[in-house]
Protein backbone atom coordinates (compact mmCIF):
# COMPACT_ATOMS: atom_id res chain seq x y z
CA UNK A 1 0.00 0.00 0.00
CA UNK A 2 1.49 3.49 -0.61
CA UNK A 3 1.64 6.82 1.30
CA UNK A 4 -0.89 7.93 -0.99
CA UNK A 5 -3.42 4.87 -0.24
CA UNK A 6 -3.19 5.21 3.69
CA UNK A 7 -3.86 9.18 3.71
CA UNK A 8 -6.66 8.41 1.45
CA UNK A 9 -8.23 5.49 3.88
CA UNK A 10 -7.32 7.73 7.08
CA UNK A 11 -9.21 10.61 5.41
CA UNK A 12 -11.94 8.51 4.38
CA UNK A 13 -12.22 7.14 8.34
CA UNK A 14 -12.24 10.82 9.75
CA UNK A 15 -14.81 11.65 7.44
CA UNK A 16 -17.16 8.90 8.32
CA UNK A 17 -16.78 9.86 12.18
CA UNK A 18 -18.68 12.84 11.64
CA UNK A 19 -20.48 11.71 8.27
CA UNK A 20 -21.32 7.93 9.12
CA UNK A 21 -22.16 5.85 5.87
CA UNK A 22 -25.33 4.35 6.29
CA UNK A 23 -27.57 1.57 4.80
CA UNK A 24 -30.24 3.23 3.01
CA UNK A 25 -32.51 0.21 3.51
CA UNK A 26 -32.40 -0.59 7.19
CA UNK A 27 -30.11 2.35 8.87
CA UNK A 28 -27.18 0.58 10.04
CA UNK A 29 -23.86 1.54 9.57
CA UNK A 30 -21.99 -0.04 6.34
CA UNK A 31 -18.78 -1.48 6.64
CA UNK A 32 -15.70 -0.52 3.90
CA UNK A 33 -16.94 -3.41 1.04
CA UNK A 34 -20.48 -2.42 1.37
CA UNK A 35 -22.60 0.14 -1.07
CA UNK A 36 -25.56 2.08 -0.18
CA UNK A 37 -27.53 -1.04 0.63
CA UNK A 38 -25.85 -3.41 3.43
CA UNK A 39 -25.54 -7.10 2.48
CA UNK A 40 -27.98 -8.12 5.36
CA UNK A 41 -30.86 -6.17 3.11
CA UNK A 42 -29.89 -7.21 -0.37
CA UNK A 43 -30.10 -10.67 0.62
CA UNK A 44 -33.86 -9.98 1.87
CA UNK A 45 -34.81 -8.00 -0.33
CA UNK A 46 -37.86 -10.07 -2.43
CA UNK A 47 -35.97 -11.43 -5.76
CA UNK A 48 -38.21 -12.17 -8.20
CA UNK A 49 -35.77 -14.90 -10.13
CA UNK A 50 -37.90 -13.78 -13.69
CA UNK A 51 -34.89 -13.23 -15.81
CA UNK A 52 -34.00 -17.30 -15.44
CA UNK A 53 -37.60 -17.88 -16.79
CA UNK A 54 -38.51 -16.56 -20.37
CA UNK A 55 -42.38 -17.01 -19.68
CA UNK A 56 -42.59 -15.21 -16.90
CA UNK A 57 -45.30 -13.17 -15.25
CA UNK A 58 -43.63 -9.26 -16.25
CA UNK A 59 -43.20 -11.30 -20.04
CA UNK A 60 -46.77 -12.44 -19.83
CA UNK A 61 -47.85 -8.72 -19.38
CA UNK A 62 -46.74 -7.91 -23.24
CA UNK A 63 -48.16 -11.00 -24.89
CA UNK A 64 -50.57 -10.00 -27.74
CA UNK A 65 -49.25 -5.77 -26.92
CA UNK A 66 -46.39 -5.85 -28.07
CA UNK A 67 -43.43 -8.04 -29.53
CA UNK A 68 -40.68 -8.03 -26.92
CA UNK A 69 -37.89 -10.72 -27.04
CA UNK A 70 -37.34 -11.00 -23.46
CA UNK A 71 -38.73 -9.24 -19.95
CA UNK A 72 -37.84 -9.64 -16.44
CA UNK A 73 -38.33 -7.52 -12.67
CA UNK A 74 -35.18 -8.36 -10.31
CA UNK A 75 -37.56 -7.72 -7.12
CA UNK A 76 -41.35 -8.08 -6.05
CA UNK A 77 -42.78 -4.41 -5.26
CA UNK A 78 -45.54 -4.01 -2.51
CA UNK A 79 -46.99 -1.46 -0.42
CA UNK A 80 -45.28 -1.12 3.21
CA UNK A 81 -42.58 -3.02 2.62
CA UNK A 82 -38.62 -2.42 2.84
CA UNK A 83 -38.24 -2.42 -0.70
CA UNK A 84 -40.98 0.60 -1.47
CA UNK A 85 -39.22 2.39 1.14
CA UNK A 86 -35.89 2.58 -0.92
CA UNK A 87 -37.79 3.03 -4.39
CA UNK A 88 -40.02 6.37 -2.62
CA UNK A 89 -36.38 7.60 -1.21
CA UNK A 90 -34.88 6.98 -5.20
CA UNK A 91 -38.38 8.45 -6.82
CA UNK A 92 -38.52 11.56 -4.17
CA UNK A 93 -36.11 11.98 -1.81
CA UNK A 94 -33.11 12.86 -4.72
CA UNK A 95 -31.32 9.09 -3.24
CA UNK A 96 -30.06 8.47 -6.52
CA UNK A 97 -27.07 6.01 -5.55
CA UNK A 98 -30.17 3.67 -4.71
CA UNK A 99 -31.04 3.24 -8.38
CA UNK A 100 -27.32 2.72 -9.70
CA UNK A 101 -26.60 0.28 -6.90
CA UNK A 102 -29.51 -1.87 -7.21
CA UNK A 103 -29.06 -1.61 -11.15
CA UNK A 104 -25.62 -2.96 -10.69
CA UNK A 105 -27.15 -5.51 -8.60
CA UNK A 106 -29.59 -6.77 -11.08
CA UNK A 107 -27.23 -6.38 -14.20
CA UNK A 108 -24.76 -8.55 -12.43
CA UNK A 109 -27.52 -11.37 -12.78
CA UNK A 110 -28.44 -10.20 -16.04
CA UNK A 111 -25.56 -10.86 -17.41
CA UNK A 112 -24.96 -14.68 -16.50
CA UNK A 113 -28.39 -15.51 -18.57
CA UNK A 114 -28.03 -16.00 -21.96
CA UNK A 115 -31.54 -14.00 -22.74
CA UNK A 116 -29.85 -10.90 -22.34
CA UNK A 117 -26.15 -11.54 -23.27
CA UNK A 118 -26.49 -10.03 -27.33
CA UNK A 119 -28.17 -6.46 -25.69
CA UNK A 120 -26.50 -3.76 -27.74
CA UNK A 121 -27.41 -0.62 -25.98
CA UNK A 122 -29.60 -0.17 -22.73
CA UNK A 123 -32.09 2.73 -22.68
CA UNK A 124 -34.38 4.07 -19.99
CA UNK A 125 -37.85 5.30 -19.93
CA UNK A 126 -37.97 9.12 -20.82
CA UNK A 127 -39.32 11.47 -18.37
CA UNK A 128 -41.08 14.78 -19.86
CA UNK A 129 -38.18 17.27 -19.43
CA UNK A 130 -40.66 19.60 -17.69
CA UNK A 131 -40.97 16.52 -14.97
CA UNK A 132 -37.23 16.02 -15.10
CA UNK A 133 -36.41 19.51 -14.47
CA UNK A 134 -38.66 19.35 -11.36
CA UNK A 135 -37.35 16.10 -9.70
CA UNK A 136 -33.76 16.89 -10.67
CA UNK A 137 -32.69 13.52 -12.51
CA UNK A 138 -34.69 10.18 -14.45
CA UNK A 139 -34.50 7.34 -11.88
CA UNK A 140 -34.87 4.89 -15.00
CA UNK A 141 -31.85 6.24 -16.38
CA UNK A 142 -29.71 5.99 -12.84
CA UNK A 143 -31.49 1.89 -12.86
CA UNK A 144 -29.80 2.15 -16.62
CA UNK A 145 -26.23 3.52 -15.00
CA UNK A 146 -26.10 0.88 -12.57
CA UNK A 147 -27.11 -2.11 -15.46
CA UNK A 148 -24.80 -0.70 -18.35
CA UNK A 149 -22.21 -0.85 -15.29
CA UNK A 150 -22.45 -4.30 -14.85
CA UNK A 151 -23.03 -5.46 -18.18
CA UNK A 152 -20.42 -3.22 -20.15
CA UNK A 153 -23.06 -2.06 -22.43
CA UNK A 154 -23.56 1.61 -23.48
CA UNK A 155 -26.53 3.46 -22.47
CA UNK A 156 -28.38 6.14 -24.66
CA UNK A 157 -30.84 8.51 -23.28
CA UNK A 158 -31.56 10.97 -25.68
CA UNK A 159 -32.74 9.10 -29.02
CA UNK A 160 -36.25 8.12 -27.01
CA UNK A 161 -37.99 11.25 -25.99
CA UNK A 162 -41.47 11.60 -24.14
CA UNK A 163 -42.99 14.19 -26.59
CA UNK A 164 -46.41 14.71 -24.12
CA UNK A 165 -46.20 15.54 -20.69
CA UNK A 166 -49.05 13.70 -19.00
CA UNK A 167 -50.08 12.77 -15.16
CA UNK A 168 -49.40 10.58 -13.35
CA UNK A 169 -50.05 7.09 -13.33
CA UNK A 170 -50.32 5.68 -10.00
CA UNK A 171 -53.91 6.37 -9.09
CA UNK A 172 -55.37 5.00 -12.98
CA UNK A 173 -56.55 1.84 -13.91
CA UNK A 174 -55.66 -0.13 -16.49
CA UNK A 175 -57.54 1.08 -19.52
CA UNK A 176 -56.78 4.81 -18.41
CA UNK A 177 -52.87 4.24 -18.11
CA UNK A 178 -52.66 3.01 -21.80
CA UNK A 179 -54.93 6.14 -22.65
CA UNK A 180 -52.30 7.93 -20.76
CA UNK A 181 -49.61 6.84 -22.27
CA UNK A 182 -50.54 6.41 -26.27
CA UNK A 183 -48.22 7.47 -28.70
CA UNK A 184 -46.41 9.72 -26.75
CA UNK A 185 -42.96 8.20 -27.22
CA UNK A 186 -40.89 9.25 -30.22
CA UNK A 187 -37.19 8.64 -31.73
CA UNK A 188 -35.44 11.15 -32.68
CA UNK A 189 -32.18 8.90 -34.61
CA UNK A 190 -34.40 5.23 -35.40
CA UNK A 191 -31.14 4.52 -38.06
CA UNK A 192 -28.94 4.37 -34.92
CA UNK A 193 -30.92 1.55 -33.56
CA UNK A 194 -31.00 -0.61 -36.83
CA UNK A 195 -30.69 -4.42 -35.78
CA UNK A 196 -29.97 -3.56 -32.63
CA UNK A 197 -30.95 -5.43 -29.17
CA UNK A 198 -32.20 -2.72 -27.11
CA UNK A 199 -32.73 -3.05 -23.48
CA UNK A 200 -35.35 -1.02 -22.32
CA UNK A 201 -35.46 -0.23 -18.19
CA UNK A 202 -38.08 1.35 -15.92
CA UNK A 203 -38.21 1.44 -11.99
CA UNK A 204 -41.04 -0.49 -11.64
CA UNK A 205 -43.70 -2.04 -13.87
CA UNK A 206 -47.15 -2.29 -12.86
CA UNK A 207 -49.73 -2.81 -15.64
CA UNK A 208 -46.65 -2.29 -18.74
CA UNK A 209 -48.71 0.43 -20.40
CA UNK A 210 -45.92 3.19 -20.58
CA UNK A 211 -43.27 0.04 -21.65
CA UNK A 212 -45.44 -1.00 -24.36
CA UNK A 213 -46.08 2.36 -25.50
CA UNK A 214 -41.63 2.34 -25.05
CA UNK A 215 -41.45 -0.50 -27.12
CA UNK A 216 -43.79 0.51 -30.03
CA UNK A 217 -41.48 3.90 -30.59
CA UNK A 218 -38.43 1.36 -30.23
CA UNK A 219 -39.67 -1.53 -32.80
CA UNK A 220 -40.03 1.91 -35.38
CA UNK A 221 -36.09 1.26 -36.05
CA UNK A 222 -35.72 -1.29 -38.96
CA UNK A 223 -34.45 -5.11 -37.35
CA UNK A 224 -34.65 -3.89 -33.94
CA UNK A 225 -35.35 -6.04 -30.77
CA UNK A 226 -36.58 -4.69 -27.72
CA UNK A 227 -36.30 -6.84 -24.21
CA UNK A 228 -37.15 -4.99 -20.95
CA UNK A 229 -35.91 -4.79 -17.31
CA UNK A 230 -37.01 -3.39 -14.41
CA UNK A 231 -35.79 -2.98 -10.71
CA UNK A 232 -39.65 -4.39 -9.16
CA UNK A 233 -42.93 -5.82 -10.17
CA UNK A 234 -45.96 -4.48 -8.98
Amino acid sequence: MTLKDSISIWFNDFVNLFYPRLCEACGNYLFKNEETICTRCLFHLPKTDFHLNKNNPVSILFWGRVTINYAASYYTFSKGSQFQKLIHKLKYHNKQDIGIALGKHFGESLKKTDFFKDIDVIIPVPLHPKKEKIRGYNQAKLVAVGLGQSMQKPIVSDNLIRKIHTESQTKKNKLERWENVDNIFELVEPSSLINKHILLVDDVVTTGSTLESCAHALLKAEGAKVSIATLAYA
